[in-house]
């Protein structure tokens, strides 16, 4: 705007007017009338710097509003930069946080994934090492799983199982298709057995699949265990019922020896009465006679003694434990004995000499009665036999040793003869079943078989059995039972 005057005040200074302007200020003889001249330039300045101030002063106004206009639209630009500042702080905030809940979430994906393949690592691995066998089929009767179990009695590794029909894989199995198609028809489960030569039994129970894809899944379980288990209990029924036949035998048996014992009574009686007449007969018939009145009655005291030791050993069968005192126990299967046992050659139990080592104030044992009688029966046959292979020495004394005792709640019972002992391989296979010392089996003899009389100590009463023996020397079986006071 100055520009604009000063501009203008130029062109006025320049025109036909300011130049009559400066004539004015000269006389008439051509001089010029400075004072004139200076009062005209100073009051055209002073316009001049009125009219320059008043434009400054116009242009401060204008300048100050526009000072306070771009403030204003300084101050509103920097508000919205705050916020828009803010609004990307807030939208990066929620950027990160996105980004950290996205990490978090891959994380967890992550964690997920590991788990599920640990899980699935993890069921395989159950699977596998199960010891069911498990086999899995589809509706072809293809394998999709073959456990370690399956492998190890097959013989067929699971790379070369998978993919085949059960029957191409294990020819063996008893399982047909037939019981495959009704198991997945009927979605039912199907139980089936199998047997291998009476010597192993197996439980197979196939299982159907109610997935996308039908199958069924396989599992056999070896119940050769179970088996032989139910097969000794079987066993012990069979002597339960030996024990009632013996009872019914001996009393059968009783009555007639009642009747001979009487008649024999009647007998001596009459022998007695009619003495006179017998000794006019002479010395040599009654010497017949009375010899042959006392080996009968020898023989029915000893058919008695039978009768009253196999009704006492038919009596105390009993399907639970009692308490006993072991030293009868001992005493009536040494009665038992000396009627019962004798091995070859005519060597008889009641030929040993007995020593008895028994502890005072022995406790009594929750024991089955029967069953240990039988251990002790089966002892004393075994060491019949030992004794006999070394009596055919004139000077040997065939002696068993019986020693009671009582040891940290447990009772000790050693039974120890002086006849031929064992050898380190026999004592390792005493306990074993079937073991006999002879090779043929039609040679094999029961006395020396002593795996059911070990399974009497160690399963039926939790106890402990073992030998130790010199061939020379002799035998001593150790056995330990515990004591419940």
């Amino acid at each position: 705007m100055i520009k604009q005057t000063l501009f203008i005040l130029a062109l006025c200074l320049q025109s036909s007017l300011a130049v009559a302007a400066i004539d004015w200020f000269k006389d008439e003889n051509g001089k010029t009338k400075w004072q004139h001249l200076a009062n005209f330039s100073s009051g055209t300045l002073i316009i001049i710097l009125s009219i320059t101030a008043i434009y400054l002063f116009i242009y401060s106004r204008r300048a100050h509003r526009a000072n306070r206009e771009l403030t204003l639209i300084k101050n509103e630009l920097e508000q919205r930069v705050e916020e828009r500042t803010a609004a990307l702080k807030e939208s990066n905030s929620k950027l990160i946080e996105s980004n950290h809940l996205l990490e978090s979430e891959v994380a967890q994906h992550v964690i997920t994934a590991n788990q599920l393949r640990s899980s699935e690592s993890y069921i395989k691995d159950i699977l596998t090492s199960m010891p069911l066998m498990l086999v899995g089929l589809d509706k072809e009767g293809r394998v999709t799983q073959w456990n370690r179990r399956v492998e190890e009695l097959s013989g067929v590794p699971a790379q070369k199982a998978l993919g085949k029909t059960l029957w191409e894989a294990y020819p063996t199995m008893t399982v047909v298709p037939e019981h495959i198609q009704q198991a997945i028809e009927q979605n039912k489960t199907i139980h089936l057995k199998q047997s291998l030569r009476s010597l192993s039994h197996f439980d197979i129970t196939i299982y159907p699949l109610n997935g996308p894809e039908p199958g069924v899944v396989i599992l056999v379980d070896d119940v050769s265990k179970e088996t032989t288990a139910e097969n000794l209990l079987i066993h012990n029924d069979k002597m339960s019922f030996m024990g009632e036949l013996a009872s019914s035998m001996a009393h059968d048996i009783n009555i007639p020896l009642q009747a001979i014992l009487m008649d024999l009574k009647r007998f001596k009686n009459i022998m007695a009465e009619n003495h006179l007449a017998l000794e006019q007969g002479g010395n040599d018939k009654t010497a017949l006679l009375e010899s042959i009145y006392n080996d009968m009655s020898d023989k029915g005291d000893q058919v008695s003694k039978i009768i009253h030791n196999l009704l006492t050993f038919a009596r105390n069968r009993h399907s639970e434990k009692q308490m006993a005192d072991i030293v009868d126990v001992m005493e009536h299967t040494v009665n038992l004995g000396k009627e019962v046992i004798s091995v070859s050659d005519g060597f008889r139990f009641n030929q040993v000499k007995l020593e008895w080592q028994v502890e005072k104030g022995l406790p009594q044992v929750p024991c089955y009665i029967t069953e240990l009688q039988q251990v002790f029966l089966s002892l004393f046959r075994h060491a019949c036999i030992a004794l006999q292979k070394k009596s055919v020495s004139e000077s040997f004394e065939p002696i068993i040793k019986i020693i009671l005792s009582e040891s940290y709640d447990n009772m000790w019972i050693k039974i120890q003869h002086n006849g031929t002992g064992l050898t380190n391989e026999q004592q390792m296979s005493l306990f074993e079943p079937f073991f006999s010392t002879t090779q043929q089996a039609d040679s094999f003899d029961t006395g020396e078989h002593l795996s059911f009389s070990y399974y009497i100590i160690t399963e039926q009463h939790q106890g402990h059995m073992a030998v130790t023996s010199d061939v020379d020397v002799g035998s001593t079986f150790h056995m330990q039972i515990p004591i419940t006071r």
